[in-house]
């Protein structure tokens, strides 16, 4: 009888680790702005599901702050420009106006794009942020 008691105390037990988890990732987001917390989330996203999930969060979530970024981000994976260079700039090319601007926009926050070394290369890089 005492041992068929405490079966029925297993969801809060699962409950209590799940708040205890949810509190931890609380506490090492708070340290050092997430410094520690990076690593784990990183380790995380190369799960299948975990990884497709956060994919997902972070889409919507770009599409609500910049819709023409996500936009442009969306036409670039699909054209297979983050995996060859050469096919980045053909698919720059193919986006519109408002969507390279921000994705040049984007790209220069992130420190992607270093600034040109001589003069022919900053009149390209000009003509391309005009367009």
């Amino acid at each position: 009888m005492a041992a068929a008691m405490w079966t029925y105390f297993i969801p809060l037990y699962i409950l209590g680790g799940l708040l205890l988890i949810v509190a931890l990732f609380a506490v090492l987001g708070r340290i050092q702005g997430g410094r520690y917390l990076r690593p784990i989330i990183a380790g995380l996203s190369r799960a299948p599901l975990i990884g497709r999930f956060m994919q997902r969060l972070t889409k919507a979530a770009l599409e609500r702050a910049n819709p023409e970024l996500a936009s442009a981000v969306s036409k670039l994976e699909r054209l297979g420009a983050t995996r060859d260079p050469q096919r980045a700039q053909s698919a720059l090319s193919q986006l519109s106006a408002a969507e390279r601007r921000a994705y040049l926009e984007a790209a220069k926050e992130q420190g992607a794009m270093p600034e040109p070394t001589n003069r022919a290369e900053r009149r390209r890089m000009e003509r391309a942020r005009r367009r």
